[in-house]
């Protein structure tokens, strides 16, 4: 779920906050993903395809476009978040389990096929939004790329949406530090408001809608504050309500120790041998989509080195374009001098 309306809020509130852009503007960028929202993505979409599929041709888009993936697992999820996972599960259809830290059989199944592209994996101690953040914030990653705005609260820098393998798709860009000096709130007081919104670690004030969530904390500050100074007949603030313990997941949420990230290529024949007699999908399909992504990714690093190529030949013909002109200047200097002599009067 994430949180509820907040991209809503951001659109409305603080459009400067938002940028679009294209998959191509991401080119060398390290970007994290929080895999179970790829995974839901590709199972709501295609629920007769294994997931599998959709993440192996999502992962060589972003490695054609040179974007360095890494892929983000939940570990164990707060237990403040049971609720919220088991609604997930029951409108899914789905048969609710509570998560016990051991990875699924997909999650293996996902893992193998990110080893054989060559692309890093890291399992989170807790939900893989809040590592992502995390290495946003340190700087391992440039981006966090998810649907759920959860990242925000968890304090990612950059948020992206919609990056997917579609031809001309729109990415859409939310900058943290812009949304934060626009509505001049801090980043505690964005928790909050976050929280107050609805998020999946405890329940929300009734009836309290985005603008006036944003407009109590803008004035109040903090959830304490707001529940002081708000009619309690017309929002009524849920027994026993949680909202501190969710405060601190967001943030206090454990710090992990990152492994070196590393990029290999991809691994032809191992992906042959995991996806074809597994996943259904032929040899042919697999080994086409291969060779096209050879072909495009050396195709655009063609393109960039001819770009390179291009800009220092323009340099290069802009400081000789310079330097004849000073030259061309100190020549008429030096013709004007002896012109304005003859002028003189003897």
């Amino acid at each position: 779920m994430g949180i509820t309306k907040l991209a809503d809020l951001i659109r409305s509130s603080c459009p400067d906050a938002v940028s679009y852009k294209n998959i191509s503007d991401y080119t060398g960028k390290v970007v994290a993903l929080d895999t179970s929202v790829v995974l839901h993505q590709f199972r709501a979409a295609a629920p007769s395809i294994s997931p599998i599929i959709g993440v192996f041709f999502r992962t060589l888009t972003f490695l054609e476009h040179d974007i360095k993936p890494v892929f983000v697992f939940d570990g164990t999820p707060p237990e403040e978040k049971t609720a919220a996972l088991k609604r997930r599960a029951e409108s899914a259809g789905r048969s609710f389990s509570k998560h016990s830290g051991t990875a699924s059989s997909l999650s293996r199944s996902c893992v193998e096929l990110l080893k054989h592209l060559g692309v890093p994996v890291i399992w989170a101690p807790g939900d893989a939004e809040a590592l992502c953040a995390q290495l946003v914030r340190d700087g391992t990653a440039d981006a966090v790329a998810s649907e759920d705005m959860d990242t925000l609260p968890f304090g990612a820098n950059v948020l992206i949406r919609q990056l997917n393998a579609k031809r001309d798709s729109e990415v859409v860009e939310y900058s943290l530090p812009k949304l934060l000096d626009k509505l001049q709130i801090s980043y505690e007081e964005l928790v909050d408001l976050c929280i107050l919104l609805g998020c999946d670690y405890c329940d929300k004030i009734p009836g309290l809608g985005p603008k006036k969530a944003l407009g109590l904390i803008q004035k109040h500050h903090s959830i304490e504050t707001v529940v002081l100074n708000i009619n309690r007949q017309t929002y009524p603030v849920p027994q026993f309500w949680k909202y501190k313990e969710a405060r601190k997941i967001f943030l206090e949420a454990p710090q992990t120790r990152v492994p070196e990230l590393i990029w290999t290529e991809p691994d032809e024949e191992a992906l042959v041998g995991f996806l074809c007699p597994t996943k259904h999908i032929s040899e042919e399909r697999v080994r086409r989509r291969m060779k096209t992504f050879r072909d495009s990714r050396e195709n655009r690093r063609e393109e960039r080195e001819k770009e390179r190529a291009a800009g220092s030949q323009r340099q290069t013909r802009m400081e000789n374009f310079f330097k004849v002109t000073r030259k061309r200047k100190e020549a008429l200097e030096v013709a004007s001098s002896a012109g304005d002599t003859t002028k003189k009067p003897r």
